[in-house]
């Protein structure tokens, strides 16, 4: 049984105090690596001082989005018209990911534009899934896909864990793995145990939240101990990334961790 380790995603926890010293407030709170969608807005370098003077390690970051409410918000990776700006972003994302140490890059799906078919998006996306694990190729870094829920994410060009999982399969798995986000899981698949179990040897990272609000786990209505038992039992050795909305304080809510790892 392997010893879960769980990491904090800086967009979403530590949002009391602003970005750059969320860093020192994740190690003093006990986490020893971080994630975060987007750095490009920070110096690739000084994000790197800021993980090693806080003892920190870097697990994931995003490929580049638009601003919320514009065509890119949840990526570009679908939309036909915009494989020079992916490709862009996808090389950004690499060279980020090597300057921060980050093992993981993912790669953001996209929403399917209202003029283009599905089957064009996805033949698209799957296209630019390929172009990307050629790019990785030698980097030290593996590209994540994830499919993310229909409430939050209208229109995702993913609609279900099987449908990422046969993207990996078709582009290939030495380079691109799953991102298994178990809140996108519950609210448009459910089942969660046996959807792990069915993907584990695809599944690279994990993120976690409670629906309906997206707070901490044990906040909602899945049942966390029964997960997170399977998750150990599995063998499973990576990050499970804490990307939630904290219900009241960063700090004061994190308690579920202990609670829910030790029933």
């Amino acid at each position: 049984m392997s010893t879960l380790r769980f990491d904090a995603n800086l967009k979403w926890l530590f949002t009391e105090v602003p970005f750059e010293e969320r860093f020192d407030a994740a190690a003093a709170a006990g986490f020893t690596a971080v994630e975060y969608a987007s750095p490009y807005e920070y110096d690739a370098a000084a994000l790197r001082k800021r993980l090693d003077d806080a003892g920190l390690a870097q697990v994931l970051i995003n490929t580049p989005m638009g601003a919320p409410g514009t065509p890119t918000r949840s990526g570009l990776a679908c939309i036909p018209g915009l494989v020079g700006e992916y490709r862009d972003g996808v090389e950004r994302g690499l060279e980020y990911a090597a300057a921060l140490g980050s093992r993981f890059l993912h790669v953001v799906g996209g929403i399917v534009p209202d003029d283009v078919s599905r089957d064009r998006a996805f033949a698209r996306y799957v296209a630019n899934i390929a172009w990307a694990a050629e790019r990785a190729k030698g980097t030290g870094v593996r590209l994540l896909l994830e499919a993310q829920n229909k409430r939050d994410a209208p229109n995702f060009v993913l609609e279900s864990q099987a449908q990422a999982a046969a993207v990996v399969d078709a582009v290939g798995e030495d380079h691109v793995g799953l991102l298994l986000d178990f809140y996108h899981v519950q609210i448009d698949e459910g089942d969660l145990i046996r959807t792990f179990e069915r993907f584990q040897d695809q599944v690279f990272h994990i993120q976690v939240a409670d629906p309906p609000s997206r707070h901490e786990p044990g906040t909602g209505e899945i049942g966390w101990p029964a997960v997170f038992r399977a998750v150990a039992g599995s063998g499973y050795d990576g990050w499970i990334g804490c990307e939630y909305r904290p219900a009241t304080e960063t700090v004061a809510g994190l308690g579920w961790i202990r609670e829910v790892t030790e029933q």
